[in-house]
């Protein structure tokens, strides 16, 4: 008889089994994932896919201007999917999001994570049934002009409306909120336009905007932007506002968020921010159109008023009411130069 003790140079017998188990299901995922990147995608999961979801799921927005994530603001998001499954879009990088929402967030059942190369990719049908059951969606920062041109109109791009109608949270950071909007900046043109070069001509070539592509609750009459006090941003989405407006987008708004700060909506309307960086959620209101605005021309826009939203703070996106914001402004454009009248508002200064 074989003696069960561990010879020299040798595995236990049921190591040797484990082994082999643990070399087939490696070999099995590597062909999985070779299939996925010949389909134009890469695909990464950890945790218990097979896990029943603890709760049940609610409508929410969270929408986070880039930047390192504030973990209360994904444990609230976690919550809002029923601690259930979730799924990280993105169009480049590998899993350190996936990561850092199973380890270091926590309370969530599973995290899957696709990688898109190209457009094929959404109309894939396996990942259309990995977003199909997805609890939770999170949209990454990079590229916004790789999701217009990989997900615009594809089956993918008709999930994602689903997953919303559906009752299901959904998030982005950077590129990732830059879509989130009825309006987004697509960036189509190979760049990030700054506030001058959009102040200098809104109706530019530059100012590449996107309308029709997701339709999220809240947000259809909205233009997001993002890390948008340390980017210096506020010029850059009043040229967006008024060439909006100049295109018959009356009731057209803007909403930027800095840099480590989330504004978390529920399924009510009713947003409130998480921030790492005493940040701001920034509410651009225009008053009407436009004075000036004439292609290869620079803007001239009177009286926009703009709303600090702070962690004291409650925005109700149904009305756009704000309750104690940390400071109302007003934003005037006069030959492409912007000038921000910024006072405090009686909830006192939060930075």
């Amino acid at each position: 008889m074989f003696s069960t003790k561990r010879l020299p140079g040798l595995l236990h017998p049921a190591a040797l089994c484990l082994l082999a188990l643990g070399l087939a299901l490696t070999g099995a995922n590597a062909l999985a994932d070779s299939a996925a990147v010949r389909n134009g995608y890469e695909y990464y999961q950890v945790g218990d896919l097979k896990a029943t979801r603890p709760g049940a799921t609610e409508p929410a927005l969270l929408l986070m201007g880039g930047g390192e994530w504030p973990h209360q603001a994904f444990a609230w998001l976690a919550a809002k999917g029923g601690h259930g499954h979730f799924l990280i879009l993105r169009a480049s990088g590998d899993d350190d999001l996936q990561k850092e929402l199973y380890h270091d967030v926590g309370g969530v059942a599973s995290v899957q994570t696709l990688v898109f190369h190209s457009r094929a990719a959404a109309s894939d049908p396996r990942v259309l049934e990995i977003v199909r059951r997805a609890d939770g969606i999170f949209i990454a920062g990079g590229d916004q002009a790789n999701y217009v041109r990989f997900w615009k109109g594809t089956p993918l791009n008709a999930l994602l409306d689903q997953h919303v109608a559906a009752g299901k949270p959904i998030g982005g950071s950077s590129a990732g909120l830059a879509i989130l909007g009825g309006h987004a900046y697509g960036a189509l043109d190979g760049g990030s336009i700054t506030s001058e070069e959009a102040l200098a001509d809104p109706l530019g070539e530059g100012v590449t905007l996107v309308d029709g592509f997701l339709h999220m609750p809240r947000l259809q009459q909205v233009i997001t932007d993002t890390h948008f006090d340390a980017r210096a941003r506020q010029g850059r989405l009043i040229a967006f506002l008024a060439r909006l407006r100049h295109e018959g987008h009356r009731d057209v708004v803007g909403l930027g968020v800095d840099e480590g700060t989330v504004l978390a909506v529920d399924g009510n309307g009713i947003g409130r921010v998480f921030t790492l960086t005493d940040g701001f959620a920034w509410l651009l209101r225009p008053q009407g159109q436009p004075e000036r605005i004439e292609a290869g021309k620079p803007l001239d826009y009177r009286d926009v008023r703009v709303t600090g939203i702070g962690t004291q703070s409650r925005i109700d996106l149904r009305s756009l009411d704000v309750a104690r914001p940390v400071f109302e402004a007003i934003a005037d454009v006069r030959d492409g130069k912007l000038n921000l009248r910024r006072g405090v508002a009686a909830a006192g200064p939060q930075r």
